[in-house]
C-alpha cells in the first residue's frame, strides 16, 4: 500500500509543478506563468504586486514576493537566475537570494542585489547591496534589460545585458547558504517590471 501512495504523491507533485513551472533542454525552468502569482508569496503588503501583461508590477508600499514554489522545493544553493525586467524613473527594487520568507521588514537572510537606474540611492543595478556596489547605472529606465544572477560556492556573478556588472566573493563570515529568492517593492513611488523568471539549480 505504501507505493501506491507514494506513486500517487509523485503524480500529484509533478501535476503541480507542470502547472506552475516549465523546463527547457539547457535545464532553465519558469518559476512564474506569465499570468499570475501561483508558486509566490507575499510578505506585509499584499496589494504592492500584480500581475499584466506576462510581467509581475511591483509597485507600492513596502513589500516582498519570495518564491515558494515546487522547483527544489524553493530551497537553492548553487543556480542562475535569470529575469527581463524594467525600470521607471525614479524607481528602486532588489532581487534577493539565499532568502526567506519573512513577514515583514526588510529580509535578513540572504543578500539583495540591486535594481536601480535612477533612484537617489547611489546604490544602482548590478550592486550587492551595501556589500560591493555599483555606482554607475548599466541599464536605462523605460527599456527591458536581462538580469542574471549566478550564485557558486562562495561566489555571486552579476550579469546585466550579458555583460559581468559585478562579481562577489565572500569570506569566512558571509551570508552566503541557501533558500529562495524575493523580488521587492521598495516604496510607493518606485514601479518596476518583472517577467520571463526563470531559474536553473546547479550541482552542488
Amino acid at each position: 500500500m505504501r507505493s501506491i501512495y507514494t506513486l500517487v504523491a509523485a503524480l500529484i507533485l509533478v501535476t503541480l509543478t507542470s502547472a506552475t513551472c516549465s523546463t527547457d533542454s539547457d535545464g532553465w525552468i519558469k518559476i512564474f506563468d506569465g499570468k499570475s502569482l501561483d508558486g509566490w508569496k507575499v510578505a506585509e503588503n499584499p496589494d504592492a504586486f500584480t500581475v499584466a501583461d506576462g510581467a509581475i508590477i511591483a509597485f507600492g508600499s513596502r513589500a516582498h514576493l519570495f518564491y515558494d514554489g515546487p522547483v527544489n522545493n524553493h530551497n537553492f544553493k548553487n543556480f542562475e537566475f535569470k529575469a527581463t525586467v524594467m525600470t521607471t524613473p525614479g524607481s528602486n527594487s532588489g532581487i534577493f537570494i539565499h532568502t526567506q520568507y519573512q513577514e515583514k521588514d526588510w529580509p535578513s537572510k540572504g543578500y539583495e542585489i540591486q535594481v536601480n537606474n535612477t533612484h537617489t540611492d547611489w546604490r544602482k543595478t548590478g550592486s550587492v547591496y551595501a556589500i560591493q556596489d555599483v555606482k554607475e547605472a548599466p541599464a536605462k529606465d523605460n527599456e527591458w534589460f536581462s538580469y542574471h544572477i549566478i550564485v557558486k560556492g562562495k561566489t555571486i556573478t552579476v550579469r546585466i545585458n550579458d555583460k559581468v556588472i559585478n562579481e562577489y566573493t565572500e569570506g569566512e563570515n558571509g551570508r552566503l547558504s541557501s533558500g529562495t529568492v524575493a523580488l521587492q517593492a521598495h516604496d510607493p513611488k518606485s514601479k518596476v517590471f518583472y517577467k520571463d523568471i526563470m531559474i536553473r539549480p546547479l550541482p552542488d
